[in-house]
C-alpha cells in the first residue's frame, strides 16, 4: 500500500459514495487505475465495507452504555459461547477483548433505560459464563471520527 492507495482510503472514509471519477480527480490519477487501485484495496481485504453514519439520537436510539464484562473463569468453551453468543444481539454494536481485570468491553446502545435493562435481564445476564457485568452510562459523545489517521 502506497501513499496514493492512502490517500483513497482516506477520500473514501470521508464520503465512500464518490464517484469513481470524483475520486480520481481527487487523488490526482485517472480513472481506469483509480478503480484499479479500489479493487485491489477490496479484494486485499482493506476497504470491506461500505456504511452510512446514522445520527442515533435522531434515530431514536438515546442510550449508549459502555458494559465490562468479567467471566468466571475464562476458558476455550466459555470463550466461544461467549462470543458466539455476543454476535447475536444487535444491540451491542462493539465488542472488544481486554487486557486487564475486566475480560471484554462492549458498546450497547438503546433506545432507553427500560430497553437496556431489558437487554441485561433477557440476553446478557443468562450467558452462563458471566461473573460479573459493569455499565457505565455515556452524557454525550464529545468525539467521534471513522477516518484512521494518514499514516
Amino acid at each position: 500500500m502506497d501513499a496514493i492507495d492512502k490517500k483513497i482510503i482516506r477520500e473514501l472514509q470521508q464520503n465512500a459514495r464518490l464517484t469513481n471519477q470524483e475520486l480520481a480527480e481527487r487523488v490526482n490519477l485517472s480513472p481506469s487505475p483509480c478503480l484499479r487501485r479500489v479493487r485491489n484495496l477490496e479484494k486485499s481485504g482493506i476497504l470491506h465495507r461500505y456504511v452510512a453514519i446514522i445520527d442515533q439520537e435522531k434515530y431514536g436510539i438515546l442510550i449508549n452504555a459502555f458494559v465490562n464484562v468479567k467471566l468466571n473463569k475464562p476458558s476455550n468453551d466459555s470463550i466461544k459461547l461467549f462470543e458466539q453468543t455476543i454476535k447475536d444481539f444487535d444491540e451491542v454494536l462493539e465488542c472488544y477483548l481486554m487486557s486487564g481485570t475486566n475480560d471484554y468491553l462492549l458498546r450497547v446502545v438503546s433506545k432507553d433505560l427500560q430497553s437496556y435493562e431489558e437487554f441485561i435481564r433477557k440476553k446478557l445476564t443468562i450467558i452462563p459464563c458471566i461473573a460479573q457485568i459493569e455499565t457505565n452510562f455515556t452524557f454525550g459523545q464529545i468525539k467521534q471520527n471513522n477516518i484512521l489517521p494518514f499514516i
